[in-house]
């Protein structure tokens, strides 16, 4: 199969599309697309996929059974400027290739990021890692902002001091701030990437991040417009249920009231019934906005 043309994805390349204060996200390159990933599965199946006539057709039934190699034939490479608290969530995928600016041979740019004002929330009660929707003094939020600003300041500029007196750069730098902007190339296969989209665009991800992870997801939308549409019908809108959830579920389409107590029955812990119950207002809310 010749080299898929796709000029929306060809567009897309090497712009830079701004994120927080000083972070971008580029596209540098990308291979593959829809037409790949069929053409690899079909290899696979042999003789038997030639009842397929429809690439959409083979790559959600690809995606709804959890046939995962066929998206792996697709590459992006990507260039992303972020500040060092976000690459630290962000690393934790360890399934792409990663080459980070260094700051043992360069010098570190003095560009820290800092929140908008009406991100600064108190600590959520329910998402033990985030933050909550309850809006932070004025008072407190000036302070906030200004420790940061203070504190960046001055860590930077002991940081360059250090640097114009002949000090190791790798020393010089190890007090410098997770705030701190800092830039890598990232390159990752579709299957992998799509995992990290899941866990990165849920509300419980932390807000920076989520911000990075939709400008990617809209990228990749446009390399792989038919695998990005199964992607969000079969994973990331989509629920899962336990075994005991579904024997509830079950038991719920006979008659059986769904409240904690009877999630509590069947062997869920008090944690899981909430979650469970929160779910179900989640898919019911869902279903009556859409009629």
């Amino acid at each position: 199969m010749a080299h898929a043309q796709n000029k929306a994805a060809d567009d897309l390349l090497d712009k830079e599309f701004r994120v927080l204060d000083h972070g971008f996200v580029r596209l540098i390159d990308y291979m593959g697309s829809d037409q790949a990933i069929a053409q690899s599965a079909r290899v696979s199946y042999g003789e038997g996929t030639k009842k397929v006539s429809e690439d959409r057709a083979l790559i959600r039934y690809l995606m709804r059974h959890r046939h995962t190699s066929p998206f792996e034939m697709v590459e992006f490479k990507f260039h992303v400027k972020l500040p060092i608290f976000v690459a630290r969530q962000w690393i934790r995928h360890r399934s792409a290739s990663v080459n980070e600016y260094s700051g043992r041979y360069s010098i570190m740019r003095e560009e820290f990021y800092r929140p908008e004002p009406e991100d600064i929330r108190f600590q959520s009660e329910v998402n033990k890692q985030g933050r909550s929707e309850q809006e932070v003094p004025d008072e407190m939020r000036e302070r906030f902002l200004g420790h940061l600003e203070a504190s960046q300041r001055g860590q930077y500029e002991e940081y360059h001091r250090f640097v114009e007196e002949g000090l190791a750069r790798e020393l010089a730098r190890i007090n410098l701030p997770l705030s701190l902007y800092t830039e890598w190339y990232w390159k990752i296969d579709l299957h992998n990437l799509f995992h990290f989209l899941r866990l990165r665009l849920d509300s419980h991800a932390q807000k920076e991040i989520r911000i990075y992870a939709g400008l990617m997801a809209d990228m990749v939308k446009t390399v792989c417009p038919i695998a990005y549409e199964a992607f969000e019908d079969y994973i990331l809108n989509a629920h899962t249920f336990s075994a005991l959830e579904m024997a509830v579920l079950a038991e719920h389409l006979r008659g059986l009231k769904i409240d904690n107590e009877a999630l509590l029955k069947h062997g869920l812990s008090r944690r899981e019934a909430e979650k469970f119950l929160a779910r179900l207002r989640a898919i019911t809310n869902t279903t009556q906005d859409d009629d």
